[in-house]
């Protein structure tokens, strides 16, 4: 498969992940079909957003507006079900794919910008976690990247792991597979031991 094909895939599906947690994480707190809307489109493009501007660049967005059929599916989804439950395991894995995708694919885009090494793994970072970030300020509950289930931790392993691949010339979708499979991994199993950072007074 062609690499910019492959990206375009994975920048889908990830757009989708984001944006169907964010709708659920929304209806949950009781808003609107619009406050839906709107935490669904913050929680899967502000990421790419940031990352962009950061480099000068415009928004993924305003250049590639196919990016809204993954928010709008994830809409539909959504208010179809006309229910409110908690966020189960399967929304959660939903999320962990959408951190691997942007993780990555916003280090592949740092990199063909000519960011250097280390701008490369934080924008990866950055275009991963601050939709979610947002997604959880807006609807006023406790950011999971602030507290718990190391997402940021398994967010910059992936980033670095793909910068480092191809800093040393490793084959493309090698390292796009490899970079997505260490985000999955760190967070489930953060997830699955209750792993954590330490905090301060370790509590």
């Amino acid at each position: 498969m062609d690499l910019e094909l492959l990206v375009t895939l994975l920048d889908l599906a990830g757009t989708f992940a984001f944006a169907l947690v964010g709708a659920r994480i929304a209806a949950n707190k009781g808003a609107d079909y619009g406050g839906i809307a709107f935490i669904a489109a913050i929680a899967s493009l502000a990421g790419g957003t940031f990352r962009n501007l950061f480099l000068g660049e415009k928004p993924p967005w305003v250049l590639h507006g196919w990016l809204f059929l993954g928010v709008l599916l994830a809409i539909v989804i959504t208010l179809s079900i006309k229910r409110t439950t908690p966020v189960g395991r399967f929304v959660l894995t939903l999320d962990t794919i959408g951190l691997a995708v942007c993780s990555v694919s916003g280090a592949q885009f740092a990199l063909t910008q000519g960011a250097p090494f280390a701008s490369a793994v934080i924008l990866g970072l950055i275009g991963a976690v601050t939709g979610g970030l947002l997604r959880d300020v807006l609807c006023q509950v406790e950011p999971v990247l602030l507290h718990r289930e190391t997402i940021g931790t398994s967010c910059l392993a992936g980033s670095l792991v793909y910068v480092s691949c191809d800093y040393f010339g490793v084959n493309q979708i090698f390292s796009v597979v490899l970079g997505s499979a260490v985000v999955i991994l760190v967070r489930e199993l953060s997830i699955k031991y209750d792993w954590h950072l330490p905090k301060v007074g370790g509590r």
